[in-house]
C-alpha cells in the first residue's frame, strides 16, 4: 500500500513538472517572437479622435453640425462617426454622400482620411423626426477607425440632451 502511494506521487510530480515546463516554453517563445501588448500598440500608432459640434431641435426637425478631428500623432486612413437618436427619424430622408441609415434612429458617416493634428470637413445633417418630440438625446461616437489606437476615447463620445427650442446644444 505504501509503495502504491509513492508511485502515484512520483507520477503526479512528473506531470506537474512537465506542465510547468511546457508553459514556460510557450511563454518564452511568444516573448522572443515579439508577442507583447506594447509592440502591438506601438505598431498601430496612436490617433486621438474627437468630435465637436452642435445639435438643434425645432418643429420636429433635427439639425446636426459636426467636425471630427485627429489630435494625433498618427494618421487615420478612415473612420466612421455614429449618431444615435433617442427618437426615430422620419423615413425616406436622403443623407449626404458617405452617410447611411443604420436604423430609423442611427446614422453612420465616413470621416475620410484624418492626418495627425488635422480635421475632417464639416458634416451637416437636416433631419425630420417621425413626430414632434419636445426633447431627444443624441449619442455621438466613433464606431470604427482604420489604424491607430485611441487611448483617450472620452472626447469622441458625447451624449447631448436637446430641447425643442431651436437653440444649438454644443458638444
Amino acid at each position: 500500500m505504501i509503495y502504491g502511494y509513492f508511485w502515484v506521487m512520483r507520477v503526479m510530480s512528473k506531470g506537474v513538472l512537465g506542465a510547468a515546463l511546457a508553459a514556460f516554453v510557450v511563454l518564452a517563445a511568444g516573448t522572443a517572437a515579439g508577442a507583447t501588448g506594447d509592440v502591438v500598440g506601438e505598431a498601430a500608432g496612436e490617433a486621438d479622435l474627437a468630435h465637436h459640434g452642435h445639435v438643434s431641435l425645432w418643429d420636429g426637425r433635427v439639425g446636426v453640425w459636426l467636425v471630427t478631428e485627429n489630435h494625433g500623432p498618427s494618421d487615420v486612413a478612415d473612420a466612421t462617426v455614429r449618431l444615435a437618436f433617442s427618437a426615430p427619424m422620419a423615413g425616406g430622408q436622403e443623407l449626404p454622400p458617405g452617410c447611411l441609415w443604420s436604423s430609423a434612429r442611427v446614422v453612420s458617416c465616413r470621416t475620410g482620411a484624418l492626418s495627425g493634428g488635422g480635421a475632417a470637413g464639416e458634416l451637416a445633417l437636416d433631419l425630420r423626426a417621425a413626430g414632434r418630440p419636445q426633447e431627444l438625446t443624441v449619442d455621438v461616437s466613433t464606431a470604427w477607425r482604420a489604424g491607430g489606437v485611441d487611448r483617450n476615447s472620452f472626447n469622441d463620445r458625447h451624449r447631448v440632451l436637446v430641447l425643442a427650442t431651436g437653440d444649438p446644444y454644443v458638444f
